[in-house]
């Protein structure tokens, strides 16, 4: 089982394969094979293949149909990528179903177990795309745009031998006929890097953060809808109005990764919407970018508070990480938050809409963060005994052994 040879897929690198793809050769003594349409460079332990993309959707394209066709791009030139290499034989293929797809390589591997890595099921009522109809309620093509966008995802829910999904409530999206075939599996917290770290420097992103105060948190790729940022932005406003002794640091980047936010910005950015239209006090709320890990875990360190908002959508690595280094943690009362955030046991949680509510218990935790520190010793353990890498790398390798082995 050591020595077997498994070929990962996805569009990007490292993404959710990075961390498995490295343990299963440089730990586990087995060969790994990285396809990707993005090179990663050189990686020790790791042999990478990139594919090139020939083609996608064009403007004549039928719009309910164009992720597919982009889809079937990627998918095939990941096909020619590795048929243009006869060496590659892998025992096993591990296949992210989102952008390409593994569905082509039965015809160069027609033997070899598959197992798909199933991130998000589209549905285009009570999910992501209806949450914020506080905004803009979606458009009709755009709902049948989302029935469309599973096409891909149900030929590998068809395709694969097993799968597995990061949290319950993301297999929970899945159709009732597949979710047997899927196990729930997180990706892995490093908790011996993601942990508290005494004496953090106080300057992130050319901003220092005074001593004797306190420090309100947020983290975000993008500043978008989806993970609530004008809902934190006007909550974050009224903290700082209230107590002038807060700091509030943002990490992420001004773009959106999820939604359709630029259909109502008018060609601004969300974050430059946003500012605009509740124009917030941003003298002690700070942008501080994008910050590189260690640096997080020095930003958690200091943190009072955490806030993390997300529509029913993926969860952010950034939560399960802000958890592991023992903040306190205000979270949105919705479906995939709940399932590690329990009220006055690992977090505190709010209506994602309620922004009064969001300060009363921001201001709360702020007067007396000692009063809550165990809270995020308790998201600790939860983290340790849920979700920690060796745990999950073991849950990973027992499906990969039982898949190769057809004891699925």
């Amino acid at each position: 089982m050591k020595s077997m040879h498994v070929l990962f897929v996805h569009q990007n690198f490292p993404a959710q394969f990075g961390q498995v793809a490295t343990w299963w050769s440089r730990v586990r003594g087995g060969r790994s094979t990285f396809a990707s349409s993005k090179s990663p460079g050189p990686v020790p332990g790791l042999e990478h293949i990139q594919y090139k993309v020939a083609g996608g959707a064009r403007e004549s394209t039928n719009f309910c149909s164009r992720t597919f066709e982009n889809q079937t791009w990627n998918s095939m030139g990941l096909y020619e990528a590795l048929r243009a290499r006869p060496d590659i034989q892998p025992d096993l293929i591990v296949a992210h179903s989102g952008f390409v797809s593994s569905l082509f390589l039965r015809e160069l591997y027609p033997d070899t177990p598959h197992i798909g890595y199933f991130e998000f099921f589209y549905h285009s009522h009570g999910s992501d795309m209806d949450f914020r109809n506080d905004l803009l309620a979606p458009e009709p093509i755009n709902l049948l745009r989302g029935r469309n966008r599973n096409a891909q995802i149900l030929l590998d829910l068809h395709n694969c031998d097993a799968g597995y999904s990061p949290t319950g409530f993301q297999r929970s999206q899945l159709p009732r006929e597949y979710q047997p075939k899927i196990r729930t599996i997180f990706d892995g917290i490093d908790t011996e890097f993601w942990k508290r770290a005494p004496d953090s420097p106080r300057t992130f992103g050319g901003v220092t953060i005074p001593r004797g105060g306190r420090v309100v948190t947020y983290v975000s790729r993008g500043f978008e809808s989806m993970r609530g940022f004008d809902i934190f932005l006007q909550t974050a406003d009224r903290i700082c109005k209230a107590r002038p002794d807060t700091q509030v640091i943002v990490v992420g980047e001004d773009r959106v990764c999820y939604g359709g936010d630029e259909s109502f910005t008018g060609g601004k950015t969300f974050k430059q919407w946003a500012i605009e239209k509740h124009r917030p006090d941003l003298s002690r709320i700070h942008f501080v970018g994008r910050l590189p890990p260690v640096e997080l875990v020095q930003l958690f360190s200091l943190s009072d508070l955490h806030i993390y908002l997300t529509a029913p959508f993926v969860l952010s690595w950034s939560l399960f990480n802000a958890l592991s280094c023992e903040c306190t943690v205000l979270g949105s009362d919705t479906a995939p938050v709940r399932e590690v955030i329990r009220e006055g046991e690992t977090g505190l949680l709010c209506d994602f809409f309620d922004i009064e509510g969001l300060t009363s218990k921001a201001l709360q935790v702020l007067e007396s963060p000692q009063k809550y520190q165990h809270l995020g010793g308790n998201g600790r353990a939860l983290i340790e005994s849920r979700y920690r890498a060796d745990l999950c790398l073991g849950q990973i390798e027992e499906l990969f052994r039982d898949v190769v082995e057809k004891r699925v």
